[in-house]
């Protein structure tokens, strides 16, 4: 998720925000395993970001930042994938 990285606030806002629209313990699937909310905040969210690079620098704004949301956890670790598409057609670039 990208968001506003100056107030803690606006982070603590958007996890209460998603716990009262998808609350915990009353979905179908919290019958397997105890974390259907966990499914629909990720599926909601989404996995993926596309951030540019201008010249080697996040091209975000000044007060944004990432931050990797997990529904379904805490756990030890998390793999991150991160993809780095090239325009090839700038100018310099074949």
């Amino acid at each position: 998720m990208i968001q506003e990285n100056w107030d803690d606030s606006v982070q603590t806002d958007a996890v209460n925000l998603l716990a009262k629209l998808i609350p915990r313990g009353v979905w179908l699937h919290d019958r397997q395993d105890g974390n259907g909310d966990a499914h629909l905040k990720a599926g909601l969210i989404g996995p993926s970001e596309t951030i540019p690079l201008i010249d080697g620098k996040t091209g975000l704004s000044r007060w944004q930042n990432i931050f990797f949301c997990e529904f379904d956890g805490p756990r030890e670790s998390r793999k991150i994938v991160c993809t780095v598409l090239s325009d090839s057609t700038q100018e310099g670039n074949p």
